[in-house]
């Protein structure tokens, strides 16, 4: 029972890390059609300035997650100004730029620092472990079902009850009509492009706590598993990206351990492929 109970719980546990990268993808895709190849770039900008900043400029951990954010979000801010906006009307070129750019940071990242992982600093109060119904479970596990779910909650309160919410809505139906009531949609766009490269340099931040140290490839890593989750949850639904990550955090772990190293990954792979079979639009299909 005991294992049980710790698979579920780092399953959940690998499931929010994977929402916090899913969901900015799912949201960029859905509000703003643009299939972000550089959102697993803007995940290891996050991870490693938070690690910088915790490891190198002698930050606490509680200041080094928001700098690692903010640094990530200013990045996507850049990526989106520079580089997507002017292709937006180039579709097929969007994706070579967007895969030209997340090869390039971790090979960027790897020559100023190398190739080896870097140790993620992890406060004490972090580092211990809970038990739950005889399993002993590492706290961090915790936090990071707990971003998720605040990170949920603040994405729906913003599609829904926000002004800027409701224009990136109206812009991706009708471009046209709503620049003709005289709003700028290029900014409301902006701000869903740092809305997705935060929740990816965040997802960064506090995957140093899961995996325990931060490397040039874990962006590229998790990406895989974020395009998987965002189309078993339905291309654009947050909501199914969240349903989404829960299974294939679980499934991956529970496969993972009682039939091999390996097959947790190929078992994400046959649920995807027997999901689409079933529900060819995922599990919702709509931005949600």
């Amino acid at each position: 029972m005991d294992t049980v109970v710790l698979l579920f719980c780092t399953g959940l546990g690998l499931g929010a890390l994977y929402f916090l990268v899913a969901s900015g993808l799912s949201l960029i895709f859905g509000l703003m059609d643009v299939l972000n190849f550089a959102h697993g770039a803007l995940l290891s900008i996050g991870a490693y300035a938070t690690w910088w900043a915790g490891a190198e400029a002698g930050l606490s951990f509680w200041l080094a997650v928001p700098f690692g954010t903010l640094v990530g979000t200013a990045a996507a801010v850049l990526l989106e100004l520079f580089l997507i906006r002017p292709l937006y009307s180039r579709p097929r070129d969007q994706i070579l730029a967007t895969v030209g750019v997340g090869l390039a940071v971790p090979a960027l990242l790897m020559g100023i620092w190398g190739a080896d992982s870097r140790p993620f600093p992890q406060p004490e109060l972090l580092s211990g472990t809970w038990h739950v119904l005889g399993a002993t479970v590492p706290v961090n596990r915790f936090v990071l079902v707990a971003a998720a779910a605040l990170l949920l909650l603040a994405l729906r309160l913003f599609l829904a009850r926000t002004r800027y919410g409701l224009i990136v809505r109206a812009g991706v139906e009708d471009r046209a009509m709503v620049t003709a009531l005289g709003i700028d949609v290029r900014k409301a766009f902006t701000l869903v492009f740092a809305l997705g490269g935060a929740a990816a340099a965040l997802g960064g931040a506090l995957g140093g706590l899961y995996f325990g140290s931060v490397n040039p490839g874990q962006g590229t890593g998790l990406l895989i598993f974020a395009f998987v989750v965002v189309v078993m949850g339905g291309m654009g639904s947050v909501t199914g990206a969240a349903v989404a990550s829960v299974g294939v955090g679980l499934v991956q772990q529970f496969a993972n351990y009682y039939t091999g190293a390996g097959l947790g990954d190929l078992s994400v792979v046959v649920l995807l492929a027997v999901l689409l079979l079933v529900r060819p639009r995922g599990l919702t299909g709509r931005l949600a």
